[in-house]
């Protein structure tokens, strides 16, 4: 038996070897983007030089509560511990915008329930794993067999390092990667492999002098060019933290009710950001044109039921309604809106009461202000 199972190795390492290791890099990313991934790069099993800036992220404590993200960082730094064998990374990015963006920023209309342009449709997680399972096996029918496990945004990796590293992008001010000729509407995924494949190029930095992002953030979340405190964040604020929001973060939540976009859509090189090349992006229960109202008004029921498969569900019922009431509390002065909030406090925990409280009160100025003006 170990003589045929060494035979069978023996077979499957000349079957790999029949094939040029730069045609099959370029016939891995034909099927990647035929897969409808918008980029596909090769990556090597290395990130040794993220860890001196990670280190000081954690020192500082801006992980908020996030600590997973102290764990396992021997994994982070050396991929090859978490997938032993692995010898090359194929690296993919899904473009996820339906409408090209403006090129700077425009406020919403305050009444509406704003959320982030990747959580509107699919849970791209779901998408990315089946995409990358399926283009493993691609290669697998054209290579023979070989090692693989897919990720996306599903363990100890430093994702956008990788892709950086390869050429798909560089990193922005506001730490996420951005292409010069797509933007940064794109989420990433990584398949590890056994594979031995050349390995690409990384690309140069193009932010310059630009400090737009850093500007335009509501809370002030990016504290300096590449370092993001996640205690400010409204993307992790609204999704990670399931607590009482701090008082003085939630007129800047305004009515982001489910991540936030502000440091992309002001992005300059968004201009040229490219939209999604499958439909799973597309918006559900009109996600992209809902009313704080509206949806404040969902029960739990209908929140489970509107939010399967969708990246939504990860912040939870009480929490999604404790978002929302922040965005009525910033809402204009509405009858309707402070009877609502008010109904609603017997179905609630704690903590969302607390923020409907605030809402309340919130409302309550803004009448005066609106008599006074009458």
């Amino acid at each position: 038996m170990a003589s045929t199972a060494s035979s069978q190795k023996l077979s499957q390492k000349i079957e790999l070897q029949q094939f040029d290791p730069q045609e099959l890099k370029a016939w891995i990313k034909a099927q990647a983007l035929d897969l409808g991934f918008s980029d596909c790069v090769i990556a090597k099993p290395d990130a040794q030089d993220q860890m001196p800036r990670f280190k000081e992220y954690l020192k500082r404590g801006y992980h908020a509560d996030m600590h997973y993200l102290e764990e396992n960082l021997e994994k982070r730094a050396n991929p090859t511990l978490l997938v032993p064998g692995t010898k090359s990374i194929i690296c993919v990015r899904m473009n996820y915008l339906v409408a090209s963006p403006k090129s700077r920023y425009v406020p919403f209309e305050p009444n509406s329930a704003i959320i982030a342009r990747y959580a509107r449709g699919r849970d791209y997680h779901k998408v990315m794993r089946g995409r990358l399972k399926t283009l493993a096996t691609r290669i697998k029918e054209k290579v023979g067999d070989f090692e693989s496990r897919p990720f996306a945004d599903s363990a100890p990796i430093f994702e956008k390092s990788l892709a950086e590293s390869a050429g798909m992008g560089w990193t922005g001010k506001h730490t996420l990667l951005i292409h010069k000729k797509s933007g940064s509407f794109f989420v990433l995924g990584e398949l590890f492999t056994s594979l031995e494949l050349p390995f690409d190029e990384p690309a140069t930095a193009h932010c310059g002098s630009c400090t737009a992002c850093i500007d335009i953030c509501p809370t002030q979340a990016i504290v300096e060019p590449y370092m993001l405190d996640a205690r400010k964040c409204i993307a992790y604020l609204t999704i990670e933290y399931k607590g009482i929001i701090p008082e003085d973060l939630r007129q800047g939540i305004g009515n982001r009710i489910f991540g936030c976009d502000d440091c992309q859509l002001i992005c300059p090189w968004n201009g040229f950001a490219q939209t999604a090349s499958i439909p799973d992006f597309d918006p559900r229960h009109s996600l992209d044109d809902i009313s704080l109202l509206e949806i404040w008004q969902w029960d739990e029921a209908t929140f489970l039921a509107n939010t399967e498969g969708s990246p939504i569900r990860r912040t939870g019922y009480q929490s999604f309604k404790r978002n929302i009431a922040i965005g009525l509390g910033n809402a204009p002065y509405s009858a309707e809106i402070v009877a609502k909030l008010q109904e609603a406090k017997i179905w609630h925990d704690e903590i969302v009461n607390v923020h409907i409280d605030w809402a309340i009160q919130q409302q309550s100025r803004q009448a005066i202000v609106h008599q006074i003006e009458k």
